[in-house]
């Protein structure tokens, strides 16, 4: 083995005991066996059952598929099939105890760094992900252990979105100090300039099916705004009626707001003339200057329509995010290439909400556009579908059983999201209506408008 893939294996055997001890975390040394085996919400899942789920794809993807061996239980495969069984659903299923997951987890990860230590890395020759090789394929450049340490953080963000939507006391420490310094941009928007630019991941390891295979789009300048919305800037809309204007909604946004007679984000209580928030069992007065957040696409949009603004598309957040005119190329981050630092980025669960507007200021982009990683999951205007040539890959339920069913596509990750789970062509998706997320927004303008 060179040193190249020692250095791969090591890495990731770090990342394995890095996401298992956030999942322990969030489960085993948060809550009791009744909280872990309770269903909080009908949007979400007992935690118990997250925390098998994790346990059981890594058995699947890492014993299985690319160590070759035996299942270790293969009588729960079906219990923990997440297209099987929907959220909801899940309460009622025999499901393994909290003790019982925690076992089988340990078992698991005791195998999967013996394959890890067996198996062949290297980069395979052509990088084709066209099944022809599918073993091959899975393990080139390590991208099924890259996968399944990602699968794992992602969880661990749907488990914080449980946490927040749970009753009860605040079992989370909010380590809230934030050493970035605060930088606010010099312009409130920037033009970004019309011209090609190559989106999507072109060698990227760590990169899903949905993030390839890299293409040129040539897109006309256009506006985008510097800072994300702050809590104090949604707050003027909601003061002039934003709610209660029919004009700024689409059809289906305006159903929503009145199906559900929103008024506020998500988590928001009016105090008198102000307004206060419950996040993880604790309740404060909305801070002004952090960017909103648990809004769905239906209130981003009818904000920006009020601002005399829209949403960006996909496209455009991403050539705003990683696109250098100086350079001419496309990196792999806003501030380029290098891996996400606390001077970077608000990520990883650092903090329980997004820093301040203007905060992180080493993290912008070439143009000054900032904080586009992390903090808040923006919102943008593109139903989520495949690139052109797209491949599944290593199975059609990751990305392609969503392509084109109404979801719309989230950009650049938030607070919550692990640094190893995101990058500028890192694509989410959710419904239009989703709030329990940590989504928010940032809005852009075609070029010609006044």
């Amino acid at each position: 083995m060179n040193h190249e893939q020692e250095l791969a294996k090591e890495r990731i055997a770090v990342e394995l005991e890095r996401s298992r001890r956030r999942s322990n975390g969030l489960t085993l040394d948060a809550l009791n066996d009744d909280g872990l085996l309770a269903q909080h919400s009908k949007l979400m899942s007992p935690l118990v059952w997250d925390l098998a789920h994790i346990g059981n794809y890594e058995e699947q993807w890492l014993l299985r598929a690319a160590g070759g061996r035996e299942s270790l239980r293969p009588d729960i495969d079906h219990l923990y099939d997440a297209f099987e069984n929907p959220r909801a659903d899940r309460v009622t299923l025999p499901l393994l105890t909290p003790e019982e997951a925690a076992d089988y987890n340990d078992r698991v990860r005791r195998q999967v760094l013996d394959v890890l230590d067996a198996v062949d890395l290297s980069p395979a020759v052509p990088r084709q992900r066209d099944g022809s090789d599918a073993h091959r394929a899975l393990l080139d450049s390590g991208f099924v252990f890259h996968m399944v340490i990602q699968h794992e953080h992602q969880h661990d963000e749907t488990m914080l979105a449980t946490h927040q939507l749970r009753k009860g006391e605040p079992v989370l420490l909010d380590a809230s100090g934030d050493v970035a310094p605060l930088s606010p941009p010099d312009a409130p928007e920037v033009l970004v300039p019309a011209g090609p630019f190559t989106m999507g991941a072109v060698d990227d390891p760590w990169a899903y099916d949905n993030e390839r295979p890299a293409h040129t789009v040539d897109l006309p300048a256009f506006w985008i705004d510097t800072r994300l919305v702050t809590n104090a800037e949604y707050l003027r809309f909601m003061d002039d009626g934003g709610y209660q204007t029919r004009h700024w909604w689409s059809r289906e946004g305006w159903e929503w707001r009145q199906r559900r007679n929103a008024v506020s984000p998500a988590f928001w209580t009016r105090e008198g003339q102000e307004w206060s928030r419950r996040r993880f069992g604790r309740h404060e007065m909305v801070p002004s200057e952090e960017p909103v957040q648990h809004v769905s696409f239906h209130e981003a949009r009818a904000y920006a329509r009020w601002a005399g603004k829209r949403l960006p598309t996909e496209a455009e957040w991403e050539k705003a995010a990683r696109f250098d005119p100086g350079a001419g190329r496309s990196t792999r981050y806003p501030w380029g290439d290098e891996e996400p630092e606390p001077r970077h980025a608000n990520l990883g669960q650092r903090r329980l909400g997004p820093s301040p507007a203007g905060r992180h200021p080493d993290g912008a982009s070439p143009l000054g556009v900032q904080q586009l990683i992390g903090d808040v999951w923006e919102w943008t205007s593109t139903t989520f579908d495949g690139y052109p040539g797209f491949r599944a890959f290593p199975y059609r339920e990751y990305s392609e059983a969503f392509f084109d069913e109404g979801y719309k596509v989230l950009r650049g990750g938030s607070w919550a999201t692990h640094p190893t789970a995101v990058r500028s062509t890192f694509r989410n998706w959710d419904h239009p209506i989703r709030r329990q997320i940590f989504s928010g927004f940032r809005c852009a303008r075609d070029a010609e408008t006044v």
